[in-house]
């Protein structure tokens, strides 16, 4: 489990997760582009909070 501190995140922020290569990122809620039909979600980078262990176990919500 890792100790994500969320008043760091983005307000947009739902998930926060660390990566193959060791790169912590939040996920945020997509953006619909105006005027089209198609949305997009980048990951921004995040802090890796001390993560340590498998990154397939990182991958954390943000709580409610």
């Amino acid at each position: 489990m890792s100790n994500v501190d969320w008043k760091q995140a983005p307000k947009s922020a739902t998930w926060w997760a660390v990566d193959a290569n060791g790169n912590a990122n939040w996920f945020c809620k997509p953006d619909v582009a105006a005027f089209t039909d198609f949305w997009f979600a980048e990951p921004k980078s995040a802090p890796s909070f001390g993560f340590e262990g498998d990154w397939r176990q990182s991958l954390t919500k943000r709580p409610e």
